[in-house]
């Protein structure tokens, strides 16, 4: 069954000139790039997107990241991919979190890095499963921006 997954192309790429790398090694998986727009990311935004991760002790820092104040540009690329297995496959390609942890051969395995000062650069967001992947999409774009209509998750009725 065909899938969407948002991706996002953080700012430490921008900033090095990645985007298109990136984007590269993710057409190898022909997916169907169903949405994409570049804009500054706000912080109710960044807030919202990372909303799962409040209460660590990092959740202000990856806010900023997230918003360009790490690297002093403020935009990002975002993407929604469509096709089979599209969250899975696109995870896979992308790599661990940890850049020096991640396959080498993967997204943030070849283009991520630790910085000097200690900060890791990842390079790329992508969702992590199906129920992410559609609360992710929703918030970084509109049904109006999309190229397909996304299917709505399945809620389980009230009895009656």
């Amino acid at each position: 069954m065909d899938e969407a997954t948002l991706v996002l192309i953080k700012p430490d790429a921008m900033r090095r000139g990645l985007a298109g790398d990136v984007l590269s090694r993710l057409e190898t998986l022909q997916l169907e790039i169903i949405g994409a727009k570049m804009m500054r990311v706000d912080r109710a935004l960044a807030e919202r997107h990372y909303q799962h991760i409040r209460s660590k002790p990092f959740f202000e820092e990856t806010v900023e990241y997230l918003q360009g104040k790490m690297h002093g540009v403020p935009a990002i690329l975002a993407f929604v991919f469509w096709g089979p297995k599209a969250v899975e496959r696109v995870r896979e390609a992308i790599g661990l979190t940890h850049p020096e942890k991640a396959d080498p051969l993967s997204i943030r395995g070849a283009l991520g890095r630790m910085a000097t000062s200690g900060l890791m650069e990842n390079v790329v967001h992508a969702s992590g499963d199906l129920e992410e992947a559609q609360r992710e999409t929703q918030l970084w774009f509109k049904p109006s921006e999309l190229l397909r209509q996304l299917p709505q998750p399945h809620r389980a009725r009230a009895p009656k």
